[in-house]
Parts: C-alpha cells; structure tokens; sequence
C-alpha cells in the first residue's frame, strides 16, 4: 500500500460520539496495520475543558471499547496515543480559531509534519458553515504549490436539511475551500461489498452484457434496521428515513449499481458516471408523490415477550410526530441502459432484522415449458449481493428436482467473505476512507454535484410530505417488514418485496440469503 504524506488530523467534536465509536478505533487500526504516515498526529477540538492526558485515557478506553480487532495491545495504544493533543476551544467564537492556527503551528514543527492537514467535522450539521468560515478567516484552507502543502476538509452527513440548505452548505464552503479539497464522506461508499459491485461488474465478462433492462426485470436496494430511534429521537425526528437514509447512502449504492464503465478508474472517472445516474433519475412530480413514494411508522408491538414501544411514545418524539421511519420509493433511470426498468427502494427502522442488500431480479423466459405447479416455484432468477452483515453474493436459479418427472425448484449459489481464509481482514469503512482522505483519493466520496442532483431528486417528495396534510403515514408493527401498503408499489401480479428473512431474527444473529 502507497503510504500517505505526514499530516496532522484536526477532529472537530473530538470528544463526541462519532470520534469514539468510528474514528479513533479506526484511526488505531490504521496504525497497527502500518498504514498511518511516519510522521503523523491527533489534534482533538472542542468545548470540553480536556487535558491532553485526559483526552488519551478517554480515547483509550474508546479503542479498548469499540475496536473490531481484539484483543489491543494496550502498549502499543498507549505509544500510538502519545501523538494524541486537545484543544479547548468554542468553535463558533472565530478569536478562538488564532489558538488553532498557534498550536497546528506548534504541532507542526514538533513533529516535522509540512503543513499538511484534514480538518474533519464530526459535529452538529448546524455548525459547519460556521467552523468553515473561521478556518478561511484565518488562512488555514491555504495550500502551497511550492511545497506540496495540501489542506483538506472531510464533512459528514447529512450535506444540508433540503435542497436550499444544500446549496447554502456548498456556497458557503466553495468560498473557503476548492472542490478538490471537500470530502464529503459517506461511509457506505466505504464498505467492501459496496467497492466489489465495481469488480463485480466491471472484471466479469459474464455479468455485464446481462446488465440491463433487457435482461434486469426491476432491482430493489433495501436497508433494514431492527433498532428503533435508541434515545435519538429529537434528532430523528427532525431528519427521518428519506433524509436519514435514501438521500445519501441509498442513492449512493444506486450510482454504483447503475453507473455506465469508467474510462478508468480514478475519482475524477468515476464520479462523473454516478452523477450522470443522479442526473438521470426521472423527477416525481408532487401530485404523483402518493403513487411512487409510502412512507410508514412503527407502532407498538410485543417481541419475543417484551413490549416495544412505538415511535411516537419515544423520547424527544412528539405526540403527534408524522415523521417516517419507513420509506419505500419506486424509481426510474431514464436512460438507454435503465430505461423502463423499476427501482424499488425502502430503509426503515424496527423491522425483523440488520440487513442491507441489493436484489438484482433477471426477467423470466419467454415461455416456460415445465409442469404448472412448477411455475409457482421458479420465479424470477435473482442476484443478491449482501452489503451487510454476513457480506457476499448469491445467485438464484431452477433447477429440476432428481426423480422421474420436471420438477422445478430454486437453488442458490452463494459466497461469503467469511469464508475466504487466505485473504487480508477486511477493513471498516471509515478505516478505509480516513485513509483515502490521507492519499487524496476522493473516489469513495461524494462530489458536490452528485449530492445536489440527490437533493433535487428528493425534495420535492419532502415538500410534498410537509405541504399536504393529506398525505398518509402508515402504521406498522415494530418488528415487521414495514406497511403492508408497501407492497402497492408493485403493479404486477406475483411481484412483492424481497423478504431476507422471514421471521424476527434476534440480534447478532444474521440472516442467510
């Protein structure tokens, strides 16, 4: 692996959830794994009054915590942890932002860095313009052609509330900042599985030519979530689904899902082709807004014993609360590859499982020539590549029952990564992406037009949903497959969601495809 330049990572919300759980665990990785630059440090900002030794023992316990490579070497932690600084400072007070620029001084020459620096935003959404305009005021978005000294800025989702906060968002950072430097991080573009659809269809001469609405009858990209708000639900209930999930990582799968061959595999090749499936998403108008898009809320239900409560009796939620936390949406690709071919997506809380896969479902023969009874069971051939847990593929298809007669029953191909012993651990997504940032490799992050076309894609369904009252929110009980009603979106007999499991699967425990 190309190792990156020294560099200093500023963390803005250093002592937050976000840097506990994610960055910190993933950075120590990182590290352990060899992949951090020789010369490299930590500074942590925020309004916590925190020493720098208090902030390493919070930040180990966080490693000890959170690392998925167990067991740590608490001496190695502790030697890795050394390079680790705090900050205190108000981040919204723009003197506090010459303290900065002192001390990124200081680190600088202490550990011989160059100049180098990432600013990540692991902070309230309604801060960024702020913490943004104050680092241009004091020139620390300068970059040195002379020397090489770079600056770059990683901002985390949501990239606005709605289409006009979007654009406010990029304005006021394109102002401070060149595009080049923005990395707009999306940790679903992150994850392995989603990367290997690239191999998947671009190195495999088999699946490609299939790859289209000659032979693809519609797909369907569902992720799944069996917890409810977990104590968030002032926050949630001021985003919901469509802005929590479909917006940014649903859509984002979609691009790698649809997009045409890259000229070659650089971010610049990229991005340009998942922007242009952005770009050719067909708009829902908003008198059509009932017929492509359901959105739905988990009531109370009893699981397994225990009661759930529903969405509404949730704290920070209000009483009366029409904020979706299931949306199903039915889209179209309008373009030569897609055209006509169905999308279903759908994100939601308290269903049966954890689950995020993308079903790809081939179109059926022409006629088929076996017994009647047998048609009920082929169906239609399916692709499912599972993003996760329990990562991999499998591939659907008939086959004829041994015995006397032609029976026809499905079977699956699959595999799983899991199963693979020869090869390297697999790393997180932010592992992954906070080392892209380093190298400046911006494939895996959205680019500041992919995210407007995003936005313009779904804000009318938001206006929609906040104008008309009359708008259903269905109900559904915690622990199924969301509203019944979901089903509505498909117009064709026999054709219904994908259901990857069943029944209620406890957590920890995966689902098989």
């Amino acid at each position: 692996m190309e190792k990156p330049d020294n560099c200093i990572l500023v963390i803005f919300g250093a002592s937050g959830d976000l840097s506990r759980r994610k960055l910190i665990p993933s950075l120590f990785d990182l590290h352990r794994f060899g992949f951090l630059p020789p010369k490299f440090s930590v500074l942590g900002v925020g309004r916590s009054k925190l020493s720098d030794t208090k902030f390493r023992d919070r930040m180990m316990e966080s490693v000890e915590e959170f690392s998925e490579n167990q067991p740590v070497d608490k001496d190695d932690l502790q030697d890795f942890l050394k390079k680790f600084h705090f900050l205190s400072m108000d981040p919204s007070n723009g003197d506090d932002y010459k303290k900065l620029k002192l001390k990124l001084e200081a680190l600088d020459k202490r550990y011989k860095i160059g100049g180098n620096y990432i600013y990540y935003l692991a902070v309230p959404p309604n801060t960024y313009e702020t913490i943004i305009q104050n680092l241009g005021a004091q020139g620390l978005q300068k970059e040195s052609s002379a020397d090489s000294r770079w600056k770059r800025l990683i901002i985390e989702k949501p990239f606005g509330y709605d289409l006009e906060s979007a654009l406010q968002l990029m304005k006021t950072t394109k102002r401070v900042f060149r595009e080049p430097q923005i990395y707009r991080i999306d940790h679903y573009l992150g994850k392995e599985t989603v990367q290997n659809i690239l191999i998947f269809r671009f190195a495999n001469g088999i699946f490609e030519p299939l790859w289209n609405r000659n032979y693809i009858h519609h797909v369907e990209i569902t992720a799944a979530e069996h917890i409810g708000v977990e104590g968030r639900g002032q926050y949630y209930d001021g985003a919901g689904a469509l802005r929590d999930m479909v917006q940014n990582h649903l859509l984002q799968i979609l691009g790698v899902v649809a997009m045409e061959s890259p000229s070659s595999f650089d971010s610049v090749a990229v991005r340009n082709e998942t922007v242009k499936v952005f770009q050719s998403l067909r708009d829902i108008p908003r008198e059509e807004v009932s017929k492509f898009v359901l959105r739905g809320q988990y009531t109370t239900s009893a699981i397994q014993g225990k009661i759930i409560p529903g969405y509404r009796e949730e704290d920070g939620v209000p009483p009366h609360s029409r904020t979706e936390t299931f949306a199903a949406l039915k889209v179209f690709i309008d373009n030569w590859r897609w055209g006509g071919v169905p999308i279903y997506i759908r994100a939601g809380k308290r269903l049966p499982t954890r689950v995020t896969e993308i079903a790809i479902h081939f179109r059926p023969t022409p006629h088929f020539l076996f017994a009647k009874e047998s048609r009920e069971h082929a169906g239609l051939n399916e692709l499912i590549i599972r993003i996760q847990p329990n990562e991999g593929l499998a591939l659907k298809f008939a086959l004829k029952v041994p015995g006397a007669g032609f029976r026809v029953q499905n079977v699956s191909m699959d595999f799983h990564y899991s199963k693979l012993s020869n090869t390297p651990r697999v790393a997180s997504a932010y592992e992954r992406l906070l080392l892209d940032s380093m190298l400046g490799d911006s494939t895996l992050y959205a680019r500041g037009d992919a995210v407007e076309a995003c936005w313009r894609f779904v804000d009318p369904i938001l206006k929609e949903w906040q104008e008309n009252p009359g708008l259903k929110v269905y109900g559904y009980p915690a622990g199924t497959w969301g509203p019944k009603e979901a089903n509505r979106l498909f117009q064709e007999h026999g054709i219904e969601w994908r259901y990857p499991c069943k029944n209620l699967v406890d957590d920890g425990i995966v689902c098989e495809f």
